[in-house]
């Protein structure tokens, strides 16, 4: 199978586009029309994976960190980073990152975690705006439906759980060809009045293209009009973190064991317990300090992630209970996701699941 394959499912999964202005996700070293046989999924592509992939004869690593966040003015073997992207290359193996795209995606890294912890009614604790276009175009009444399919079957008209969601009215257009023009309708140097639909549908900001060119194939005339509006709506589905509710209340104590249990932490610190049962739970992998704010305004009882500094545990206030389980330990399930994911769009390719524990942080 050719690296770009799983690239296109992957990019299906979580678009690139939705990565946070400081990452580096995508392919990181290699050819994406290379042939492979195997890929290994890891959360960090340190030497050791790369030692598996070499082993496994897997041509490619999918890594949920991207091993180069900034540029590499030298290879010379100075640092883990180096010896890792020269050991990649030397092997013909490709480094593939899918981070904060990941993140950022409903049925990504947070979604993971609500499975494991149990946690119901889940929603986006921090949707992203500016990520929401509306396309508005004008359609001879004949072409609307066609038109309107053409947009859902790409996946333009989506609204939280609504789909096909979309606005149509009325109207009259007018226009003259001249004589080099392949008129829709009427006759050349004549205006022409046609009975048309303004039709309105919302588009993500990764089908953006894709669906200007859908609209272009379906639409019956030769010149096109339409208009791209970006919107400063939330996007319900997409954003930081995430926020919903315990099938049941627990105390504080039972709290914490089961998310030392579900998450596989060796160690949970955390705030003054505040006496209370716990319903409503926030929680973002990896580093997800800068969403406190928005986990008390949403009511949560308690906060999970990763990353807390002392003097940020001072800003629960007796609000909330942080509950910090580690960076790796709270996006450890985001390999089972990957490989998942990618077992069930290849089901006959060979998916390996690292077997190498790249937690840089032990337990005493």
């Amino acid at each position: 199978m050719k690296i770009q394959n799983i690239i296109d499912r992957l990019e299906h999964f979580a678009p690139v586009v939705y990565q946070e202005n400081y990452d580096n996700s995508g392919l990181i070293v290699g050819d994406s029309q290379a042939e492979i046989k195997k890929v290994i999924v890891c959360l960090d592509c340190i030497e050791e994976v790369v030692d598996e992939a070499i082993a496994q004869k897997a041509g490619l690593i999918v890594a949920h960190h991207p091993i180069v966040f900034s540029g590499l003015k030298r290879l010379t073997g100075k640092n883990y980073i180096e010896r890792v992207v020269m050991k990649a290359i030397k092997h013909d193996i490709a480094i593939y990152a899918i981070h904060t795209n990941l993140d950022n995606v409903q049925v990504g890294v947070n979604q993971k975690i609500a499975e494991k912890l149990g946690v119901v009614n889940t929603r986006i604790l921090d949707p992203k705006s500016e990520s929401l276009f509306k396309l508005v175009t004008y359609v001879p009444h004949d072409y609307t439906d066609k038109i309107l399919k053409a947009m859902f079957d790409i996946g333009a008209g989506h609204i939280g759980n609504y789909e096909e969601c979309s606005f149509k009215h009325g109207g009259t257009g007018t226009y003259k060809a001249n004589a080099q023009a392949k008129p829709y309708k009427g006759e050349k140097d004549v205006r022409h009045y046609e009975p048309e639909d303004r039709v309105e549908v919302l588009i993500p900001l990764h089908l953006k293209s894709v669906a200007v060119s859908a609209l272009k194939k379906a639409h019956p005339y030769e010149e096109v009009a339409y208009d791209i509006h970006r919107l400063e709506n939330m996007n319900s589905i997409l954003g930081a973190g995430m926020i919903g509710e315990l099938p049941e209340p627990m105390f504080e104590n039972d709290f914490l064991t089961h998310v030392k249990e579900a998450l596989n932490t060796g160690c949970i610190r955390h705030t003054a317990k505040l006496g209370k049962k716990v319903k409503t739970v926030a929680f973002c992998g990896g580093s997800g300090s800068f969403l406190l704010p928005k986990a008390i305004a949403g009511g949560a009882d308690a906060f999970i992630t990763g990353d807390f500094k002392y003097h940020q545990f001072f800003d629960a206030d007796k609000r909330i209970l942080i509950t910090d389980v580690g960076h790796f330990e709270s996006e450890q399930f985001t390999i089972e996701l990957l490989a998942d994911y990618l077992m069930e769009k290849f089901p006959t390719f060979a998916v390996l699941k690292t077997k190498v524990n790249t937690n840089p942080v032990a337990y005493f």
